[in-house]
């Protein structure tokens, strides 16, 4: 043990990778570590392997105690591949890592995010060539299949010590790429990595919830499911499994002839989501109703007090990195940016997340900045000033697209606008409007039409975008990420034009996703520099939730304000909304 640690402590520069009992970074233990300082040649330490499968190993203790000082160490670099894991199994132990020069999966995911999937066997097979021993060749498979501390040290020792081989040799060679592109190098150093701590972090503190506040929303669920199930019976004339799209689709298009049905290559009624909303019949706008609250009961109001750690009282998300092609981040078990804000049963979900005795929940968010992004990159006149004087800017849209004064605007007229202003975002057609709006194709037209002729700006971006697309194949965010466009240049009209959305997109979600890692970075340092007791506990899209003591409630709020508008430097204003409650809901 004492020779290997010279050997890295010599060498500066090493990969790392942990073995453990679970994949719940929460409840899993140490079974072994393995290192790898040159290409080719890796060692496997055996700590807490079954005593029963392997009675001789090294003391946890000892190792431990060994490796302490050179995972603390900021200038021994540390080469990983998903490091946010291995950081909670060390924090398990008691250990801090620092001095992260290299995340595989992360460099993987900067140099192209849709090249491949970034876990490490498909780096592996993608940019090495190889493939490893899969983690099923040693554990076995289904029912039969064991835990990491089941297996034999004899097995164990090839398959860890190629994790880390591997991790080495992908770091070598993603690092000579990323020195060809300063830019996509400073994403991964001077971005992802740093926000991985704070992920971190905020993962391993977790989120208190109320589940008595859950429980009582199952039972009103329930009994509005109920209530449903009746309703759509009574009008099917007959009972059927509503899980069931065989026999959806022939009560809806054979029984009930329906207008509409699609059968899909198997021969049945297609009954997904955008099938059953053209349908002009009350029976599928229930079941639509009853989809929705059904998952949501499934998917949250019974699952979240089941999730609850017995360890911590809390649950504990996990955050996403390398998965959303914009550069957003995604979470999951559970996932906290899918609990819908605009309905009252989403709300309710929200009010589950509470804060603790003496604190109170914080939510603070950007208010509209994907179109602040929008107005930045297209250097559109009547937008930057409509962001510079504080207006209203779907108000001041439907005005100026009408010809009327903002204070003539109506409640329709605006939402027209909202719906122009966003749609246009997302590369929104006439026909996407029309039937948004619920109103003809040539009115949809027109509309956009008056739009571009009031914001030149905005088609000459949206063009100017395209073009760059087709020419080099992919487009970048205001900080330099790279997204990727395989079918900008294919030969079939549908893939061609979504490439072409994305294009004009990718930009605006990508660089909001930036600006908020950037926001999440300066929250943290200064939380720290002041050493205040308030902790980030969620991200979710545009908004930081945060656990504030009740006596630093002024403080933080003015910290947020200041540190998220200074996240970018924008032609317009980047406008920050904070809220306090006792819940998440009351704060948002």
């Amino acid at each position: 043990l004492s020779e290997l640690i010279a050997k890295l402590t010599a060498a500066k520069r090493f990969a790392i990778d942990t073995e453990t009992t679970s994949l719940n970074y929460i409840e899993a233990e140490l079974v072994g570590l393995s290192v790898a300082i040159e290409p080719g040649e890796a060692w496997y330490v055996p700590v807490g392997h079954d005593a029963s499968v392997e009675p001789k190993q090294l003391p946890k203790a000892e190792v431990l105690a060994a490796f302490k000082p050179l995972l603390a160490a900021e200038q021994i670099a540390k080469i990983l591949q998903h490091a946010k894991y291995d950081m909670h199994i060390f924090a398990n132990e008691g250990l801090a890592l620092h001095g992260v020069s290299c995340d595989t999966m992360l460099a993987s995911y900067v140099l192209d995010a849709t090249a491949t999937r970034h876990s490490l066997e498909a780096l592996g097979e993608y940019y090495l060539g190889r493939k490893g021993i899969s983690f099923s060749d040693i554990a076995g498979k289904g029912a039969k299949a064991v835990t990491f501390e089941r297996i034999s040290i004899e097995q164990a020792a090839p398959y860890a010590g190629e994790d880390a081989d591997f991790t080495l040799q992908l770091a070598n060679l993603f690092e000579a790429e990323l020195a060809k592109t300063p830019a996509l190098l400073s994403l991964l150093t001077d971005l992802e990595l740093p926000v991985q701590r704070v992920l971190q972090r905020m993962e391993y503190h977790g989120t208190l919830i109320d589940p008595e506040v859950l429980r009582v929303q199952t039972l009103s669920l329930t009994s509005r499911l109920h209530w449903l199930e009746t309703q759509v019976y009574e009008l099917a004339g007959e009972e059927f499994n509503l899980s069931s799209p065989k026999q959806l689709g022939v009560i809806l298009f054979e029984k009930l002839g329906i207008a509409g049905g699609k059968k899909t290559a198997s021969g049945q009624y297609s009954t997904a989501e955008d099938v059953l909303e053209q349908l002009d019949h009350p029976l599928p706008k229930l079941l639509l109703e009853h989809r929705s609250l059904s998952k949501l009961r499934s998917t949250y109001t019974d699952k979240l007090p089941e999730m609850v750690q017995a360890k911590t009282g809390r649950v504990h998300t996990s955050y996403h990195q390398a998965v959303a092609a914009t550069g957003r981040l995604s979470s999951s078990d559970p996932n906290l940016q899918n609990i819908p804000i605009r309905t009252e049963e989403g709300r309710r979900i929200r009010q589950a997340f509470v804060a603790p005795a003496g604190c109170v929940i914080m939510a603070a968010d950007y208010s509209q900045i994907e179109l602040r992004i929008m107005a930045h990159l297209s250097h559109d006149e009547g937008l930057l000033k409509a962001f510079r004087d504080g207006l209203d800017v779907h108000r001041a849209t439907a005005a100026e697209v009408l010809g009327i004064t903002p204070d003539e605007v109506t409640s329709d007229q605006r939402r027209a606008a909202k719906a122009v202003n966003f749609g246009l975002i997302y590369g929104m057609s006439a026909f996407g409007l029309a039937k948004q709006l619920d109103i003809t194709r040539s009115e949809a037209a027109d509309y956009i039409s008056r739009y571009f002729s009031r914001y030149p700006g905005v088609q000459d971006y949206m063009e100017r975008t395209r073009a760059q697309a087709h020419e080099q194949g992919y487009v970048e965010t205001l900080f330099g990420r790279r997204l990727m466009l395989r079918d900008i240049r294919s030969t079939k009209p549908m893939l061609r034009q979504a490439a072409e959305r994305a294009a004009i997109n990718a930009p605006m979600q990508g660089t909001a996703a930036d600006i908020i890692k950037r926001a999440m970075l300066r929250v943290q340092t200064a939380l720290d520099r002041d050493n205040l007791k308030a902790v980030m506990v969620m991200q979710v899209h545009d908004e930081l939730v945060l656990e504030v003591p009740e006596h630093e409630v002024v403080r933080v709020t003015a910290l947020l304000k200041a540190e998220m508008a200074a996240a970018a430097e924008l032609a317009v204003p980047l406008d920050v909304d904070v809220g306090v409650g006792k819940n998440w809901d009351e704060a948002h």
